[in-house]
């Protein structure tokens, strides 16, 4: 949760934090409204150009101002990096049986944008790479580890303790896979 400055800028009232996306200007936290899917799902099948996030806390990675907005609509094009922090429309069961069985490779993956920065983990074999037959935009890193950020500040610090991280596969600028 954050606190956010009211209209009147006396009081705050708390905020729900459900989802995080990283940009190359801003990490940017709120809510998706009228989620009934998965994050990876949603950003998978998203058909237009922006995502509506309410009840928004926008971090500058570049001067850590924070902007706090009741709504930001932010390019999908422009999302490197997502996360669920709370999963309302998926089976957290479910989604460990999944993750149990599968084989892991570790891997480093670069950004080189206008914020350089670092994320390594480990995702499933050759998940980086387009297939033909299931063609994905995203793919899933398990225990993400960034540096190349200010992880000190208090609003970057929620970077150091993803389970793990939703990343845009044609964001990447280079890529180490140690298997």
């Amino acid at each position: 949760m954050n606190d956010q400055p009211s209209p009147s800028g006396n009081i705050t009232s708390p905020v729900f934090v459900e989802d995080v996306f990283l940009t190359d200007v801003f990490l940017i936290k709120g809510r998706l409204p009228n989620k009934t899917k998965r994050l990876t799902n949603l950003l998978e099948d998203f058909s237009r150009a922006f995502l509506p996030v309410h009840d928004a806390t926008l971090v500058s990675l570049r001067t850590r101002d924070v902007i706090r907005t009741a709504t930001v609509m932010v390019n999908v094009a422009e999302v490197i990096l997502a996360h669920e922090l709370v999963d309302v429309a998926g089976d957290e069961t479910l989604r460990r049986l999944a993750g149990a069985t599968e084989k892991k490779t570790k891997i480093r993956a670069f950004y080189n944008g206008a914020t350089q920065f670092e994320i390594a983990g480990q995702i499933e074999p050759g998940a980086y790479e387009s297939q033909p037959i299931t063609p994905r935009k995203y793919f899933i890193m398990q225990k993400p580890v960034v540096r190349g950020l200010d992880l000190q500040h208090p609003e970057l610090a929620l970077l150091k303790s993803l389970d793990y991280a939703i990343l845009k596969k044609d964001r990447m600028a280079y890529v180490y896979d140690f298997s």
